[in-house]
């Protein structure tokens, strides 16, 4: 299994509206992506900010790109999530699941 990570960050005003946008458009869509396993958003309120950890789980590399395409290592980005996002990282990072607890 692999774990995709990646990091943006919003003002505190589009933090709500981008956390929505992650929970009800962006990570629904991802379940339709065979080999898609699921996904974790992550928010914490740093002064004058807001950062979020996108965390997915995908079967393979395989199934990564057909999410992310060719180059699986760009972020990929909602058209309504560039106007919300304040910064955020340009590549996401690929790691091999080794343990797993429920």
């Amino acid at each position: 299994m692999i774990a995709r990570h990646w990091r943006g960050w919003t003002t505190p005003e589009n933090a709500d509206a981008y956390e929505a946008l992650l929970r009800d458009t962006v990570l629904p869509s991802l379940n339709q992506i065979a080999g898609y396993h699921g996904g974790y958003v992550l928010r914490r309120e740093i002064p004058g900010e807001v950062e979020f950890i996108v965390l997915n789980f995908f079967e393979s590399l395989d199934a990564v790109k057909k999410f992310a395409g060719p180059q699986y290592d760009v972020a990929v980005f909602e058209p309504e999530a560039k106007r919300l996002l304040k910064r955020v990282e340009p590549l996401a990072d690929h790691f091999d699941v080794c343990v797993r607890t429920l």
